[in-house]
């Protein structure tokens, strides 16, 4: 092999990294409200959410090389988030740490009266509640679902099951949503 051969393969290993940070820089760029909304539901609060988008962004970077060669790279994001999002999980629930009161109020319109704004507010409180009571396979699918607007074929991907099971545990989270949601 002459030095003339070997210099586009060099060439092109060093554009696979900077491609592949290109990609990820863009993609938490996109996906940013939907990954920490997501992680938000997951983890119960905005602080341990916002870390775990870090640390996630954090595992992609160290991957960049291999950035380029997925094929799905929303559902990989994904799928590393929700891991990681899992772990600060399991290591809140050992600290036994309490989430932060819901704020419905950042979410209400000025447009609407005050009656309006208590009703939305109760609403949105026994959404968040009814959420946290799913079980965590069936909040982890109705979030990607609903939050990270992934299909069914993606969030398979992303959770490395089969497409089946992504419908079976969307149709219980609904069902259980429904059931808690349910005007008395």
């Amino acid at each position: 092999m002459t030095p003339q051969t070997r210099q586009p393969a060099a060439s092109e290993a060093k554009r696979t990294p900077a491609r592949g940070a290109a990609l990820l820089e863009e993609a938490f760029a996109t996906h940013q409200a939907e990954l920490l909304g997501t992680l938000y539901y997951l983890v119960g609060n905005l602080e341990d959410a916002r870390d775990a988008y870090q640390e996630a962004f954090v595992k992609c970077w160290r991957h960049q090389a291999e950035v380029a060669g997925v094929q799905n790279l929303k559902a990989w994001i994904f799928r590393i988030a929700l891991n990681t999002g899992r772990d600060i999980r399991e290591t809140a629930w050992r600290r036994k740490r309490e989430a932060l009161p819901d704020d419905g109020a950042a979410l209400t319109s000025t447009d609407e009266g005050p009656a309006d704004v208590v009703e939305h507010d109760e609403r949105v409180a026994r959404l968040r509640a009814a959420i946290r009571e799913l079980r965590p396979e069936e909040q982890e699918v109705f979030l990607l679902r609903e939050n990270g607007e992934l299909t069914y074929e993606e969030i398979a991907a992303a959770l490395e099951i089969p497409t089946g099971t992504v419908k079976t545990r969307m149709r219980l989270a609904l069902a259980r949503l429904r059931e808690v949601l349910a005007e008395p």
